[in-house]
């Protein structure tokens, strides 16, 4: 145990080792505005304490008999952790919440952790996203996309009944409000669909959720958003719109990187992007008896990395998190303000109504069973199977 300690200590005892040049443009970082010349130790304080996962080895095989590290595969699922953890801690502790070493946490913050702890009882470990990934065509130990593993998101958290979230992930570039808010909010507040089965049975198994402190029935929306911005190279008329993600309040950064590099992106300053890098490979930290985490090794307390954007490879998600309706609604506004303002080729597109040549939008609800691992991504496909069937009948 303690050399195990010790080992998760070694990438993070440096002091700040990629300073920030002298500038007077702002920083921004997941909606967030700071000034270098001002408030640098703000700066980073604030990119600490986001949670930052990591290769990890010596965790349990996944599957049982699979891999007990994911160095050189994972990168891009420690990623999508990074940005779902993002999005429970604006859920549960605020936008303005602060890590600090040795400080003692709130338990949600260690309710929090242990979701992504690697074991595969967690619910976002990466035991549960490997295997959730196969029912994505992706074997274990195979390198995921930004698209897939937002796929596999959206799946796992059908089986997350104390963060509740309701994971939309946008297709063919269109952002719909009418699905998002069908989705969610429970059928006593939404016309039209009381009658639906999938809201009746999400109705029940809402009834004992921990909404406290939000709108009766608003289901808090992590909403991602796979995008290509050009062919081999990013276009460079998407820049200032995919600057713009990262100045709303309700942004959770990106998902992106370079081909199997992939990065976790908070931020930018002037044409640089400010990303956690995943590519460090850790011990595997269990939790203590008293449900605590050792979590130094969970906060990256070096500078951060920086890359221009235009090496940005052009497939990348963004991510949003809207606790309530008004975050959403306030969303939706920026985005006609900021992003699809005079634009000739837009990032994506942001509809009212449901695009009459698609299928009917079902919002998913989660499977009646009680496993998880390789029967989950069954039961997960099954369900998906009768969506598909229902919408066929009901066309």
């Amino acid at each position: 145990s303690v050399l195990s300690r010790y080992e998760n200590q070694i990438t993070i005892l440096s002091d700040y080792l990629e300073e920030f040049p002298e500038t007077d443009e702002p920083v921004w970082i997941l909606g967030r505005q700071h000034h270098l010349n001002t408030d640098k130790s703000k700066l980073l304080l604030d990119i600490s304490a986001r949670l930052w996962f990591t290769y990890r080895r010596k965790f349990s095989p996944i599957g049982g008999t699979g891999p007990s590290s994911d160095a050189g595969w994972g990168c891009m699922l420690r990623c999508g952790q990074m940005m779902l953890a993002q999005a429970l801690i604006c859920r549960h502790l605020g936008r303005d919440w602060q890590w600090e070493k040795h400080k003692k946490q709130p338990e949600e913050y260690h309710r929090i952790l242990r979701c992504f702890l690697d074991r595969k009882d967690c619910c976002y470990s990466i035991h549960q996203m490997a295997q959730m990934g196969v029912g994505e065509g992706k074997s274990i130990g195979e390198w995921f996309g930004p698209n897939t593993v937002a796929q596999v998101l959206k799946k796992l958290a059908l089986f997350d009944e104390w963060n509740s979230l309701a994971v939309y992930v946008s297709m063919d570039n269109t952002v719909v409000i009418e699905d998002i808010k069908k989705m969610c909010w429970s059928p006593a507040q939404s016309s039209g669909v009381a009658h639906s089965s999938a809201y009746l049975h999400r109705s029940a198994l809402g009834q004992n959720k921990n909404t406290a402190g939000l709108c009766p029935g608003w289901k808090p929306l992590l909403l991602i958003i796979p995008l290509r911005l050009g062919i081999n190279h990013i276009n460079p008329v998407y820049i200032d719109a995919f600057k713009e993600c990262f100045k709303m309040p309700q942004s959770l950064g990106a998902l992106g990187g370079k081909p199997n590099n992939a990065y976790y992106f908070i931020g930018f300053l002037g044409n640089e992007l400010i990303y956690l890098d995943p590519h460090t490979t850790q011990s595997f930290v269990d939790s203590e008896e008293n449900g605590t985490v050792d979590d130094e090794s969970f906060h990256c307390q070096q500078a951060p990395h920086r890359m221009k954007i235009m090496n940005l490879d052009p497939s990348v998600a963004v991510g949003f998190f809207c606790k309530e309706e008004c975050d959403f609604d306030n969303w939706c506004s920026l985005v006609q303000k900021e992003i699809l303002k005079q634009q000739s080729l837009r990032m994506f597109e942001l509809v009212q109504k449901h695009p009459p040549h698609w299928p009917p939008f079902i919002p998913p609800t989660k499977p009646e069973v009680t496993t998880t691992g390789a029967e989950l991504i069954e039961s997960t496909d099954k369900l998906f199977e009768l969506e598909e069937e229902f919408e066929i009948l009901s066309v």
